[in-house]
């Protein structure tokens, strides 16, 4: 019993161990910037915005479930940045990544920029979209199917890829009033503020889930 008891243990270290080194930078990105801000076991780091319980750490991976909820990263304001990460979704889920947005206590962010993370649901707007100003209608991967999202905020300019293909490269309204082609909103115009990254559970009954979280901050 003793030595089964060991065993189990052995091979709980080595399961914790390899969804923790599941969610680190490889050698190669950390030498190009990349660092990771999630580690794989705990939400150290994040906070919620609302009061209900909505996220957990589970199998190397942060799992939203039940009702809307936020999940911002506290460690730092980011402008200009790139941001990586393997997100899943069900049937019938909706989520997002939101970036640039300033911390608010519960209800959807005021401010920043959603990217949306939807397959199936009933909203139009699938994943990869810049809500309601970039609108995405054919969803680029499949339910309970893990892609990779990749953000790149410089300057004026939100570019978002799929699995390394690009979709667009939105280039925001300037602070001189400079036309562009997209309606200007509150939200587009603040384009050039740092902010948070924060992760969204959408409603009751959607289960998304994010792991190999990395930033990699660009020059100001």
């Amino acid at each position: 019993m003793k030595r089964f008891t060991t065993l189990l243990l052995v091979l709980g270290l080595l399961v914790t161990a390899s969804t923790a080194a599941a969610n680190q930078p490889t050698a190669e990105m950390i030498a190009d910037g990349w660092v990771s801000i999630f580690d794989g076991r705990t939400l150290e780091g994040w906070r919620s915005n609302e009061p209900t319980v909505g996220w957990k750490v589970e199998n190397g991976t942060i799992v939203g479930f039940g009702g809307r909820n936020h999940l911002y990263y506290m460690g730092e304001r980011l402008k200009n940045f790139e941001l990586k990460l393997d997100i899943k979704i069900n049937n019938d889920g909706n989520s997002g990544v939101y970036v640039k947005s300033q911390w608010q206590e519960g209800g959807w962010p005021t401010t920043g920029f959603e990217i949306q993370v939807n397959s199936t649901h009933r909203d139009p707007q699938k994943t990869g979209g810049l809500y309601n100003i970039v609108k995405i209608l054919d969803a680029p991967h499949g339910d309970d199917e893990w892609f990779n999202m990749h953000i790149i905020c410089r300057g004026r300019e939100i570019e978002v890829r799929i699995n390394d293909k690009r979709l667009y490269v939105y280039v925001c309204q300037t602070q001189d009033g400079t036309p562009q082609p997209e309606p200007i909103t509150t939200r587009n115009k603040r384009i050039s503020q740092s902010g948070y990254i924060a992760l969204q559970q959408h409603h009751d009954g959607s289960i998304v889930e994010f792991r190999n979280i990395f930033v990699k901050k660009l020059p100001d």
